[in-house]
């Protein structure tokens, strides 16, 4: 499992896109949650935390890996 810090999503449609984006990216088996409220996602599988840091920022928005 890994949680990514999140910034910019501010509504709906932002989670939307953004679990859009890292369910694309090969080796996530799942996206658990991205909340924004937490400003954060879960992510399990085997994708790296740069293929998931790029996938959120090539849909508009920063990520950094938190662990």
């Amino acid at each position: 499992m890994r949680r990514l810090a999140i910034e910019g999503m501010t509504c709906g449609h932002c989670v939307q896109a953004v679990s859009k984006a890292l369910a694309k990216v090969p080796g996530v088996t799942r996206v658990g949650e991205v909340s924004l409220e937490r400003a954060e996602a879960v992510v399990e599988g085997s994708a790296t935390a740069e293929a998931l840091v790029a996938a959120v920022r090539e849909a508009g928005y920063e990520a950094r890996d938190a662990g």
